[in-house]
């Protein structure tokens, strides 16, 4: 019986970089290398370590084993983060930690078409099921669905009574204004032609009155399903875990919960029930055109065919072109949300000029881009319109020769041309479609996806609400932020209750990343991480981090009060508690100088508050909860050094009684730890107190005697 792989990827390139289409797949521990008839069997577990190796223009997968190097395969770059996801499988499988689950972000490129996926994404807009992308946004108008069958009721009437306006114009042409030796004297007469004006009038004004109540009824359903939609959105992108955010920019997400729902309503509002009019009043002129004169009916529809084939045409191409136009703009709203929440840094370098230059590039190219489109519709449209007038002309030859020849009169020949013109109408309106549902269904794919997207932090069916204590335990724990690298490696360390534990390091050592761990807001990808001896993943994700406090490194606070962005850490506290938190942080005293005191208000990520005082707040935020568990992340690097000491006597009676644990540069403010986790290229290095590291000379003991010389130099 044949093995199931448990790993595949693609390279695309031999060992000469001719171009190939190969095939790696892994079953059990022999990868099979396969490049059209030709397979070679490697057995992973033979090698000492799997390497992903990046030369100029291409890259490719080695083995070595005690020193010989052997090349796996190799691909240009398209297939670069397969390859590197690929190399960090086979080394856990040497391991002996086996390959994990596949990462569908590996992949850049659709399988069914080649084209390359958008940062982020792993779903192509192209090849997507358009018709069940539509069927999926039906379900969002039940809560809608009276007014929106009212509409629809006066869209029948609409195009009921826009049947009978030819009929009116027929009697008063052919009974009064083209008859011959009518008595215009005659009272009959005169209230008759009176009678079909008034008519004529009263089905413009039923006609009027229709719409204005349909536009209603479509107003009111249209705004409810365009709150009900951002809200989806919106919850779905809440849903999303840490690393779901990141892989997409500010401006895309802003975009989708935006503009992507807006083309939505008005596709479904606006769009759908015109197509729906614009199809009745195109079926009921047809057979009514058939029922005058099929051989007239048949040579006006003649052109219709070749429209079709025409919008089919254009719904293949215009979805590539709105595709990339979607993508230009939402790169314009990155930009600008870039440069708007840094207007400090581009202030301080100078660099207005620079980003001007940025933004007017990305315009630029959403400029190009949007002007293509619309010349490519505009050079296609009025060929295909001129198409369509080609049967409006041969009926105008038809009816003008029978109306020479004495077999119709005027008033016939107006009934069938207006007939004539309706039916070109609904045409030349869906002629717009193609555009339209293009749009429509570009915005539809990229806001399923995020309703799609299956959070990789997710609850367990079962998960529990309970009260912590603080003992942390990481067991053999592995995690990479990205598919190709670990930052922690078989890190093993216990935390336990009531400890003060400082955790050190160069840059990039995984310092965060473990506090990110703690948090939840990532899951390891190997080892277990458990919390009073039950794994972090069989707690409510809310119950958990409600009790934990975080100042972390990057202060950031809302719009609001200085009131408002303390109280953010407890829903529903006092004001007591507020000031409580405020003091205890050291910062009662600088809030209270601030000219509305505590209804002070807080521009945004709290511009019009110095560092320092902005670091107090948050760590009053974090006092606030009261938590079991108290994460500080370089909380003190901003305040001085009078303020740093008396934050320090505040955290040091805060951390009785619950686990506290700080990462800090600054090697002096962690010596009173109870325990120091010294960690080097993600692993663990050292673990101890201050003085046991001194004495071992190790890691530690140079970091900090590097710290005092340059202290000294200073």
């Amino acid at each position: 019986m044949q093995k199931t792989p448990i790993l595949s990827f693609k390279f695309n390139l031999d060992f000469y970089n001719n171009s190939i289409n190969g095939v790696a797949t892994l079953e059990g521990n022999v990868l099979l290398i396969k490049n059209g008839e030709n397979v070679t069997e490697i057995t992973v577990t033979d090698f000492d370590e799997i390497r992903y190796v990046q030369y100029f223009g291409c890259c490719a997968l080695e083995g070595t084993k005690k020193g010989d190097v052997t090349e796996i395969c190799r691909g240009n770059m398209t297939v670069a983060v397969e390859l590197q996801s690929a190399a960090k499988r086979l080394n856990s499988l040497i391991e002996g930690r086996g390959v994990g689950e596949t990462d569908p972000y590996a992949k850049r490129y659709c399988e069914k078409c080649g084209r390359r996926f958008a940062p982020g994404s792993v779903t192509c807009s192209h090849c997507v099921d358009k018709g069940a992308l539509l069927r999926r946004l039906l379900p969002f108008l039940k809560p809608y669905i009276l007014p929106l069958a009212l509409s629809l009721l006066a869209v029948f009437a609409i195009s009921g009574v826009s049947m009978l306006a030819p009929y009116i114009s027929r009697s008063l042409i052919n009974d009064y204004i083209a008859a011959k030796g009518i008595n215009t004297e005659d009272t009959k007469v005169f209230w008759g032609f009176v009678t079909l004006i008034l008519a004529m009038a009263g089905t413009g004004l039923l006609s009027a009155l229709l719409s204005v109540a349909r536009s209603s009824l479509v107003v009111k359903a249209s705004t409810g399903l365009l709150a009900d939609l951002r809200k989806t959105v919106y919850s779905a992108i809440q849903k999303l875990s840490l690393a779901g955010v990141n892989r997409r920019t500010a401006g895309e997400l802003i975009s989708r919960v935006t503009e992507d729902t807006q083309v939505l309503r008005d596709v479904l509002v606006n769009d759908l029930p015109a197509l729906l009019q614009q199809i009745i009043i195109f079926t009921a002129v047809t057979v009514i055109l058939f029922v005058i004169n099929p051989v007239l009916a048949a040579v006006v529809l003649l052109p219709v065919p070749v429209m079709l084939v025409v919008f089919r045409m254009l719904m293949k191409y215009t979805h590539r072109l709105y595709g990339a136009q979607w993508h230009a703009n939402s790169e314009c709203g990155t930009i600008l949300h870039d440069i708007f929440s840094g207007i400090r840094v581009v202030k301080v370098f100078g660099a207005e000029e620079y980003e001007q230059a940025r933004f007017e590039k990305a315009a630029r190219k959403f400029r190009y881009i949007s002007a293509r489109n619309e010349i490519v519709w505009n050079l296609t449209m009025p060929v295909a319109d001129f198409a369509l007038s080609l049967g409006n002309y041969a009926a105008i030859f038809i009816l003008g020769t029978m109306l020479l020849a004495g077999d119709i009169g005027l008033g016939d020949m107006a009934l069938v041309l207006s007939y004539v013109s309706m039916i070109y109408g609904p045409l030349r309106w869906m002629s717009s479609m193609p555009r339209r549902l293009t749009r429509a269904f570009t915005s539809m794919s990229k806001v399923f996806e995020i309703i799609d997207e299956e959070p990789e932090i997710f609850d367990k069916p079962d998960c529990i609400e309970a009260d912590i204590e603080g003992n942390i335990s990481f067991k053999n724990a592995y995690f990479g932020y990205n598919t190709y690298e670990n930052v922690l490696k078989d890190v093993s360390v216990d935390i336990n209750k009531g400890e003060m534990v400082g955790i050190v390091g160069r840059s990039g050592v995984g310092k965060s990343t473990m506090i990110n761990l703690i948090m939840r807001l990532y899951d390891l990808t190997g080892g277990t991480l458990t919390v009073d001896g039950r794994d972090i993943k069989d707690y409510d994700q809310h119950s958990l981090r409600s009790q934990i406090g975080v100042v972390l490194q990057e202060t950031y606070l809302f719009r609001g009060t200085v009131y408002d962005n303390i109280a953010y850490a407890k829903p529903g506290c006092t004001a007591e508690e507020v000031i409580n938190a405020a003091k205890t942080a050291n910062a009662h005293q600088f809030i209270m100088r601030l000219p509305d005191g505590y209804n002070s208000y807080v521009s945004e990520r709290g511009g019009s508050l110095s560092g320092g005082e902005k670091q107090r707040i948050a760590i009053a935020r974090a006092v606030l909860r009261d938590p079991k568990i108290l994460i500080l992340d370089e909380a003190t690097a901003s305040l001085d050094t009078e303020t740093e000491k008396m934050v320090q006597d505040a955290v040091q009676a805060l951390s009785e009684n619950r686990t506290t644990i700080a990462i800090a540069h600054r090697l002096s403010t962690l010596r009173n730890s109870t325990k120091l986790i010294v960690l080097e290229k993600g692993t663990v290095e050292e673990i101890g107190t201050h003085e046991e590291l001194m004495r071992t000379g190790g890691r530690y003991s140079k970091l900090v005697l590097a710290q005092r010389k340059m202290s000294k130099m200073q």
